[in-house]
């Protein structure tokens, strides 16, 4: 009976978290490998070179009545010329609030970071062919940190070894935003491209495992069982 209850308990809280991407901000490029310089624009990568002070930030939403548990983080970007994957670490924040000049720092840190693969690259309309700027996916495993339902801003810069960038892409879809950047100290602002005015939104992704609150019942459930298996527990010590 107690092997019962304990399966029924741990299936139960099983439930609650399924592993997986929790948030993604692409698309990094179209279905031909590409991310596109949009009509008009004239800004090819946005600095996000942490060693200069250098950094982007986008947000995101974590919706009611979830719990995010993240324990990486995913970016995109290029050196050019670099021929290869040349990032060494990335330098973020997770900011709680509407402003992420004022909201609350919840979670920061730099973190190495491995290989995600080669996405594509980045090109102008009249270059489609050009190799010189791959894309990479830039993943950093990061302590785990528990996010509670609202809005949220991700911060970054990074590092790496060609002497160009390392750079920041829009999404390759072109769609306006509110991404931001901060150079040197300076406080973040909309980021918005010289060429054709307009604001952009910038790829990347939160990867963990999500969490449903449970309902009063659901743990009055769960206590139940843990309760039950309890008794059950003493009384064999007992016997």
């Amino acid at each position: 009976m107690m092997k019962k209850i304990a399966f029924a308990v741990l299936a139960l809280a099983a439930g609650f978290a399924n592993a997986g991407a929790l948030y993604n901000n692409g698309p990094v490029v179209d279905g031909d490998g590409k991310s596109i310089l949009a009509p008009d624009a004239d800004t090819i990568g946005f600095g996000a070179q942490s060693a200069a002070g250098n950094f982007v930030a986008d947000d995101f939403n974590v919706t009611a009545g979830q719990r995010w548990n993240v324990s990486s983080l995913s970016f995109y970007g290029y050196q050019t010329n670099a021929g290869k994957f040349s990032f060494t670490s990335a330098t973020w924040s997770i900011v709680s609030g509407d402003d992420v000049n004022t909201g609350t720092v919840v979670a920061s840190g730099t973190s190495a970071v491995t290989n995600g693969g080669l996405a594509g690259y980045r090109v102008t309309e009249n270059t489609l062919d050009n190799t010189q700027r791959g894309i990479y996916q830039i993943n950093a495993d990061i302590a785990d940190v528990t996010l509670g339902a609202g809005h949220y801003w991700l911060t970054w810069g990074l590092t790496g070894t060609a002497a160009s960038g390392p750079w920041q892409p829009p999404t390759s879809d072109a769609r306006e935003g509110n991404a931001a950047q901060a150079g040197g100290g300076d406080p973040f602002a909309t980021l918005t491209d010289a060429g054709n005015g307009l604001t952009v939104e910038l790829p990347f992704a939160v990867n963990g495992a999500v969490a449903a609150v449970p309902e009063p019942e659901t743990y009055a459930m769960m206590l139940g069982g843990l309760g039950l298996i309890g008794l059950a527990r003493r009384r064999a010590r007992r016997g």
